[in-house]
């Protein structure tokens, strides 16, 4: 059977913005917006945490426009989800072609050639554990392959006991959120969560210790654990960066004792470290790779990339999704992937060293506000000295014309578009510099008045 036939799209580059950014017209938020929140407010679950009055109306590249008319340069990027920009021609055109012929189609429980398409791409620029040739489940988001990963682990292994890290998020459905260890708000009220679940200090070499002197001494004994799940660097967690050395050794112990390792690259993946995956970085291939989130640049797809003889173990009808690897979202992950292997990639390396280098200095410029600043590529993490200074310096952002989102306990994390521009980038520096140098200065005038 010949392969389906689609659309070639250009060769991917960078691009501007359509949009001159940043540009306030109103106070922010201005009289529009605050009307929108009011009806918003009515009508919407009031479990959603938003983080400050933002109502956008459009966007290109790394712009966004706000039902006011105000301009931001969006360094939030829908959480780490607009990977190639707002609306990137590309991805648009590749949508666009598949909404004339096919909207939807269930792939679980027929025959879709786009599905099978984009998985055979996911499947290629995956490395797994001793696998050149896995197979790939497709789901609508990242808690969805979370879950699915969960199912697989315990499915092919016939072990109970799934591993997680304190300090990460994988996700808001119960299994997911039972393997979450962010903040305990994700728990509360929900109880009892999924059983079997343990949580292991993250990040330091150190820590590794805590499998052998803890888990198997005083919880579990190893041949019942399924799998350790990870995220290479901690995303809502704060952009934790584990110290060089702790995912060699979790390779090392979890093929000691014939346990999966599964990275979570929800939020780490797609090119936003200067890799394809940040595990790359590191050197370790997983047993499992989960994504979501840039990978199809804001429409929902997750995917799990399993190794084939693990995906083999169960059946039909073991899992299955009515919308995942929906033909939209298979289009534009095909896109996606073009894109990034075509120069995103490789600008998310260069343009994350121009902003680590922009921001060094912070600490030392402002101790006892910055505590640090860390990351890789276009995941950077800006540590605060408390959560209130990080909520004061994430605001001052906003009020400039400039979105980040808050992480962990009192960092700001800065994740545009892999599209961002060397002047996009030094823009958004110089509002980050001047947000930080008011909240610091705002705090040197109320510490002053306490004295008097």
């Amino acid at each position: 059977m010949s392969e389906p036939t689609r659309r070639p799209l250009a060769d991917p580059q960078p691009v501007e913005s359509a949009l001159e950014a940043p540009r306030l017209v109103t106070e922010v938020p201005g009289p529009r917006a605050r009307a929108h929140v009011a009806f918003d407010e009515t009508w919407t679950s009031p479990s959603l945490p938003r983080a400050y009055p933002i109502v956008p109306v459009r966007g290109v590249g790394t712009v966004v426009e706000d039902i006011d008319g105000n301009r931001f340069l969006d360094f939030a990027a829908g959480i780490a989800v607009v990977s190639t920009g707002h609306c990137h021609p590309e991805v648009v055109a590749a949508v666009t072609d598949q909404a004339e012929r096919l909207l939807h189609f269930s792939a679980s429980d027929f025959y879709l050639p786009i599905y099978a398409e984009t998985c055979r791409e996911l499947a290629r620029v995956t490395p797994l554990a001793g696998d050149d040739a896995p197979r790939v489940y497709l789901g609508n988001s990242g808690t969805e392959v979370v879950e699915a990963a969960m199912k697989l682990a315990r499915h092919a292994t016939g072990r109970p006991v799934l591993v997680a890290f304190l300090g990460a998020f994988h996700g808001r459905t119960y299994g997911s959120v039972s393997l979450t260890a962010s903040k305990a708000k994700y728990h509360a009220g929900f109880g009892p969560l999924l059983p079997g679940v343990v949580h292991a200090p993250y990040g330091r070499l150190a820590d590794l210790d805590w499998f052998e002197d803890v888990l198997f001494k005083r919880l579990v004994p190893p041949d019942e654990v399924a799998a350790v799940f990870v995220e290479p660097i901690q995303g809502e967690g704060g952009y934790v960066v584990p110290e060089d050395g702790f995912l060699e050794g979790l390779r090392a112990l979890c093929d000691r004792y014939g346990i999966l390792l599964v990275a979570d690259e929800i939020q780490s993946g797609a090119g936003r470290t200067g890799t394809f995956w940040a595990i790359e970085q590191w050197g370790v291939r997983p047993d499992i790779l989960l994504t979501a989130k840039g990978i199809a640049s804001g429409l929902p797809l997750g995917a799990m990339v399993a190794r084939r003889d693990l995906m083999e173990r169960w059946g039909k009808g073991a899992h299955g999704s009515t919308y995942g690897g929906n033909p939209l979202a298979c289009a534009a992950a095909l896109a996606t992937i073009r894109l990034l292997e075509g120069g995103l990639i490789a600008n998310a390396r260069v343009r994350g060293g121009q902003a680590l280098a922009g921001l060094a200095d912070l600490p030392e410029r402002y101790p006892g506000l910055v505590a640090e600043v860390r990351g890789r590529g276009l995941m950077i993490g800006i540590e605060f000295a408390t959560t209130a200074a990080a909520e004061a310096v994430q605001w001052a952002c906003f009020e400039r014309g400039l979105l980040v989102l808050e992480a962990g306990d009192s960092a700001v994390r800065l994740s545009p578009p892999l599209t961002v521009t060397e002047g996009e980038m030094a823009t958004a520096l110089e509002l980050f510099r001047a947000a930080v140098a008011a909240v610091a200065e705002r705090g040197a005038v109320e510490a002053a008045g306490s004295r008097r």
